[in-house]
């Protein structure tokens, strides 16, 4: 059998080929792989270098090989968080001729970090909540468009800083399958599993010490199921308003939004009667304020982080000439939003030494400058500006944040 590579790029096949793809994972060699933290899985993985990209292999039978890149491209069109598939190598032979198994390949996930590697310090509980929260909303996702996972749990998933919260990102889909719509029943397998999973993993860390004393385990297990519950209410719940008030869809719509989610569908009945009107909405896509932030500037970033800096685009609008809305002859919002970008998000972002940036992107960076102007102005009771906030920031948080910020190979 010969060597054989299914990839998503053209490119990709002639950079991975460098790689010794004759050796089985756990020999390869330590100037091809780059040492980034991993998490539990029951394969063995391996970080490498291909060309400019860093890479994550996944040793696997080439059945679940091929499915789970097959589901990871589904997801990526559905445009749900996970990682990127770049493809699957089949028909290995070692050096005597023997098979080895098949690899999966993604992109790593730039910035982002496996649960354990967040304990390495004891975390707090306030940003353990955070983690639940990213995590059921990664799974209300992954629901609404017809995934049912199969393992969700925190080893299974990687995050990301989200303008102080954090994005979750699946990681594992060996065991997911995709349908039209989940059932309840489908969708509480699912839940059931979280719960049990994360249990699990904090008792683990519990046995290692690196669990915060206040934190119970079987708690925060149980927490996920509550967050979950609450938010696919919000989203796919009936609701019955007064005929004629139909303001109230307009401000349930706005509810939606708030949590960041467009209702792409809706169904709107009037009762026979007449006198009341059912709402329903159908398809929810998550990405409210991401969408806008692309629209409007070109800047692709995290739902928080998009969230963050349109309200700081729109205060900075205020203050142009220019600005007219409703205006025939004002400046049109995709001009303000891309002289904003030009005048003010890259020479703030720039001002940052690239060696103090850790794993933080360009809108993470941004973001933490905006909570420090609006700190320092709280101290000062007056704004003090964006460009002395960055002078502050720079000589005095970065440096002593420098260890939790390091930056990865990857970087």
């Amino acid at each position: 059998m010969a060597l054989q590579i299914s990839a998503t790029n053209p490119e990709h096949p002639a950079l991975l080929l460098e790689l010794p793809w004759q050796l089985p994972l756990e020999e390869w060699p330590k100037e091809v792989l780059v040492p980034l933290p991993r998490g539990i899985s029951r394969h063995i993985v391996r970080y490498a270098r291909a060309g400019d990209e860093v890479i994550a292999v996944k040793e696997l039978a080439e059945r679940p090989a091929l499915r789970e890149y097959e589901l990871l491209r589904d997801l990526d069109r559905l445009g749900i968080p996970a990682v990127d598939p770049l493809a699957v190598v089949t028909g290995r032979l070692d050096a005597a001729g023997a098979p080895l198994e098949s690899v999966l390949v993604t992109r790593h996930l730039r910035g982002s970090q496996p649960y354990r590697s967040m304990f390495e310090t004891t975390m707090r509980p306030a940003t353990m909540h955070r983690l639940m929260d990213a995590l059921a909303v990664l799974l209300v996702r992954l629901h609404l468009a017809g995934f049912a996972w199969g393992d969700c749990s925190l080893s299974n998933t990687l995050f990301r800083r989200d303008a102080g919260a954090y994005a979750a990102y699946l990681v594992d889909a060996e065991t997911g399958d995709l349908h039209a719509q989940l059932s309840d029943g489908q969708r509480d397998y699912d839940l059931d599993l979280a719960r049990v999973n994360i249990s699990g993993e904090l008792l683990d860390l519990e046995a290692s010490g690196a669990l915060h004393p206040s934190v119970d385990p079987i708690e925060f297990g149980t927490e996920i199921c509550a967050r979950y519950q609450g938010l696919w209410q919000e989203l796919t719940r009936t609701s019955v308003y007064p005929a004629g008030k139909y303001h109230y869809i307009e401000r349930r719509i706005r509810r939606l939004n708030d949590l960041g989610f467009d209702v792409a569908e809706m169904q709107i009945e009037h009762a026979t009667h007449g006198d009341t009107v059912t709402f329903v909405p159908k398809v929810v896509d998550a990405g409210h304020h991401q969408r806008q932030l692309l629209r409007l500037t070109g800047l692709d970033t995290e739902e928080n982080q998009a969230r963050r800096l349109l309200n700081d685009l729109e205060s900075w609008m205020a203050t142009q000439d220019d600005y007219a809305p409703g205006d025939p002859l004002g400046a049109r919002p995709e001009v303000l939003a891309h002289r904003w970008v030009r005048d003010v998000f890259r020479p703030t972002v720039r001002a940052v030494p690239p060696d103090l940036r850790g794993t933080m992107d360009p809108a993470e960076i941004y973001h933490e400058l905006l909570e420090h102007r609006w700190y320092l102005s709280e101290h000062a009771q007056h704004d003090i500006g964006l460009d002395t906030a960055v002078e502050d920031y720079i000589s005095n948080i970065l440096p002593t944040a420098r260890e939790t910020l390091r930056p990865t190979v990857s970087d």
